[in-house]
This record gives structure tokens, sequence and C-alpha cells, in this order.
């Protein structure tokens, strides 16, 4: 088993055959709810410069490393956390991670209203090297996040700007660099457990330690990393929105044996005051799976906004720095 593989070059450069590509898309997010994405044109040395500095931040002592942890980023939900504070399925995770996103300034006015995960980024004092490359790397992305939607509004029959003129327009942009420490033999609980993510789209970038599983109609599958290609997969929110008929498929993460792994989550979702309504598609969709997820729950209901699904998410995974949060 292995996942389609798609050259996005003519999404990206705006020539070519984009109506093809967007075909390709749509039958790989009918069936799989992941592809590998190549022919994208970030320049590999970029991720080269990510992954040393992030390298050189998880190996700085702990006590260096709470400076920036995220209970000083507040509602912002920003900075790092130890192996072991992040949930999934109620389990905890075995990895740590920094978590960020659109950098606000503190006079932002979301900011200033306390909105959840609206903030100022948390940056280490060193290295001097991270930010730069975390910034340069999240402007690469989110330009790969819109060309990737308007190929997938392509794909579904709807014209290329149907995602830009208001769910994505001004998109909800988080980013996440997860450190999986090594551990001395493979039956030592999970990197992340069983999961599905939230939103619309993820891109992962993954380093040359494999780790990555996909749960496909057959059983589990590997998802070994490429040079040069992003792993790409339909979230929650995506597989809501087309009544099913795109997938938001189970992952999971083995623990690294013996050496230490990165991951690079970038998720590109709809904007924060979106409304989140179903697609304007023809045909009858699939029955409701909630039967069969890993949650047991359905993702038909639709109401309220990006935001307000997103935050009741967020909370399940950090339940205490929530709870800390929000008291009055």
């Amino acid at each position: 088993m292995s996942l389609p593989v798609i050259d996005v070059g003519p999404l990206v450069t705006g020539r070519g055959d984009v109506a093809s590509v967007g075909r390709e898309l749509d039958a790989a997010c009918r069936r799989d709810g992941f592809l590998v994405a190549v022919g994208h044109g970030i320049d590999p040395a970029l991720q080269a410069r990510l992954d040393i500095a992030a390298r050189a931040f998880f190996a700085l002592p702990e006590a260096e490393k709470a400076a920036v942890g995220m209970d000083r980023g507040g509602r912002a939900w920003r900075g790092w956390f130890p192996v072991g504070g992040e949930l999934t399925a109620d389990g905890a995770d075995h990895k740590e991670g920094l978590y960020l996103g659109t950098d606000l300034a503190a006079t932002d006015p979301r900011v200033r209203s306390g909105r959840p995960l609206h903030g100022p980024n948390l940056w280490p004092a060193r290295p001097v090297e991270l930010r730069p490359a975390i910034e340069a790397w999240m402007t690469a992305m989110t330009a790969l996040g819109h060309a990737l939607v308007g190929g997938l509004a392509l794909g579904l029959g709807l014209d290329a700007q149907w995602f830009a003129r208001g769910l994505t327009a001004n998109p909800t942009l988080l980013f996440r660099i997860f450190h999986y420490p090594p551990v001395a033999a493979p039956a030592e609980g999970w990197g992340v457990a069983e999961h599905t993510d939230y939103g619309l789209l993820t891109i992962l970038a993954q380093d040359h330690h494999g780790g990555l599983e996909v749960r496909g109609p057959d059983g589990w599958m590997d998802v070994p990393p490429e040079e040069g290609a992003f792993v790409v997969n339909v979230g929650d929110m995506l597989d809501r929105m087309t009544g099913g008929r795109y997938r938001s498929t189970p992952h999971r993460v083995r623990p690294s044996v013996g050496v230490s792994r990165l991951s690079f989550p970038f998720f590109f979702d709809p904007g924060w005051d979106a409304e989140v309504r179903p697609l304007p598609l023809v045909g009858d969709a699939p029955p409701d799976d909630a039967a069969t997820r890993w949650d047991a729950t359905s993702l038909r209901d639709l109401d309220g906004t990006y935001g307000d699904y997103l935050t009741a998410k967020v909370a399940r995974v950090f339940p205490a720095l929530h709870e800390e949060t929000t008291r009055e």
C-alpha cells in the first residue's frame, strides 16, 4: 500500500494543466484522505535550516526551553511543552513540541479581546536562527496552502477561488514542531496515538526518520519520508464540509527507536469567524461513518464558526492549560 504522489507544480505556478491536478487531488482525498505532494517549488535548503535550528532548540536544557513554555503564552496557546504535555485520545504523547501561529502584537484588537489561539509567538533566545527559519517556512507553507485549496475547489467542481473568497480569505494558520525522543523498544507507547486532524488541510514535512502510519482500507501502512515531498491530509472540517466525500483519515506516529525524530505539521484552516457550512456539491453524500470513526463521533453536524469549533478541540488537548487560561 502507498499514497498517491501528485505533482502540484501547476497549482503553484499557474502554468500547466491545473484542472488535471485538481482531479488528482479530488481522487486522492476521496479514496485515501492523504497524498504526497511534489513539485511544490519550495527550496529544500529552507527545510534544512529549519531542521538544524529546531534540533538545537530541543537539545537545550528543559529549564531554558521552559522560558518559552505554553504556560507563559496565555490564551494564545503558544510556546513549548514537555514530553507527555500533550494528549491524544486522552493519552499522553511521547513527544515535546513548540506551538506557533500568526504572530500578532499584544495591541492587536483580537489579542486585546482575549480571543483564544491569537497572540504573539514565544521566541526562544537561542538558537537565534530559529525565528527567521520558522517565519520563512510559515510564509512558504501559507502560499502552498492557498494553491492546494484552489486545486481542491477545481476537483470539487467549484471555481478555483471558491475557498479564497470566503473560507480561507484570512485563514487560521497554526504551525507545530514536534520532537520525538528516542525509545529503547518499539513497544513503549505511541509518539502520537491514533487520531484525525481538526481542520481543513495539514501539510507535513518529515525528517529522514520514519514513523508516520496511516490507516488505509486494508490496515495500517507506513508513510516513509521522501526527499522534497510533503504529506498532505484532509482534516475533520473538510470531511464535514464535503459530507464525507473527502476522508479525514486516522493516522498515528510510532515512537522513534534509538533516534530523535522531528516533524513539521502546518495547519491551513478556515478563517476564525468563518461560518461552517456544507459545500455546494452535486450528488448524494456517503453514509455517516460515526460508528467506525476512531472517536465514534459524527462529523455531519455543521454549526457555528470555525473558531468556536477549534477552541473546543484544542481545549481537550491541553485541558489543564485551558482551565487555567479561562479561569476568571
